[in-house]
């Protein structure tokens, strides 16, 4: 397939690259391949790292901002925009920098949230005119979850967590929180003492709209607040609160409030040493927004 361009070359765009909480994490078997089959929900939060980029009519892809410590070709960035360049045929290139405020190691999927953003803004900026099955098959392959932040609608998700069905969960307020602390993702999935046996759900288990209740849990928590104290205590502590829970393999913890005002007051209060930002929990991801715009306007 050969892409073709028209006033987007040589135009620096800027796309936002949300962060995703999920509001429950169960793992319910391991896989023959050594995945993990999960159940969660995925919720987008209006919290997002900016990537800037601009179509090129010569071939390379230059990454402007590399992460220290990251060779450019590990970085899943440059990973994305090399898959859909092959996967395209496209002879074009793109010049890219990312302003990056999401942390990482703390389970708000910024880099698989990065990988998708370049996908999905390349295949319009190259018009290489892939569905966004196509994109998320692609993007699977750079992590699982990928194709969530390339469909861009809350869901639940099974499988791996790339089988998705839409959802639309409260879009509440939430003090997301990190302690002085980093979590590898394959170290949580890799423990042995990792729970992978919680019992499936029931279709009527997911009618509620309080996800944050005892019928569900982050199976990942479990292990990380024994080996890492700094998330135990600030869990610990926020609990006394309102309602909080680890997200993904951690170490960040959300807490959910009615309105923006409660998050804030929480935030003022927090121990010295927890870095932490006010949210809102979104049902569609803000790069849905700028694509559709771009999309009428090419």
């Amino acid at each position: 397939m050969t892409c073709f361009t028209n006033s987007f070359i040589n135009k620096a765009i800027d796309f936002p690259s949300p962060a995703k909480i999920n509001l429950f994490l169960h793992i319910v078997g391991q896989r023959d391949d050594g995945y993990h089959n999960l159940e969660t929900l995925f919720q987008f939060i209006n919290h997002s790292d900016t990537l800037t980029l601009t179509a090129t009519d010569t071939p390379e892809i230059d990454l402007l901002t590399p992460i220290e410590g990251v060779n450019n070709e590990d970085n899943l960035i440059v990973k994305a925009a090399q898959l859909l360049k092959h996967k395209s045929n496209t002879s074009l290139g793109v010049k890219i920098s990312i302003n990056k405020i999401l942390p990482m190691g703390g389970g708000l999927g910024g880099g698989s949230s990065n990988a998708a953003t370049i996908l999905v803004a390349l295949n319009t900026l190259w018009q290489c005119q892939l569905s966004l099955s196509e994109l998320a098959t692609l993007g699977l392959s750079l992590g699982a979850d990928v194709p969530i932040f390339i469909h861009g609608f809350s869901a639940f998700a099974q499988g791996v967590g790339d089988e998705l069905t839409a959802m639309e969960p409260q879009e509440a307020w939430y003090l997301i929180t990190k302690p002085e602390c980093s979590i590898s993702t394959q170290q949580v999935f890799t423990a042995s003492d990792l729970p992978r046996n919680t019992q499936r759900l029931t279709a009527n288990a997911l009618k509620t709209n309080d996800f944050i209740n005892d019928s569900f849990h982050n199976d990942c928590q479990t292990l990380v607040i024994k080996r890492y104290p700094e998330v135990a205590k600030l869990l610990a502590w926020l609990v006394e609160y309102a309602p909080s829970r680890m997200t993904g393999t951690g170490a960040c913890v959300f807490t959910r409030f009615s309105s923006q005002d409660e998050a804030l007051a929480l935030q003022a209060k927090l121990p010295k040493g927890i870095s932490s930002f006010v949210a809102q929990g979104l049902n569609q991801s803000p790069l849905c927004s700028v694509i559709a715009k771009l999309s009428l306007n090419k």
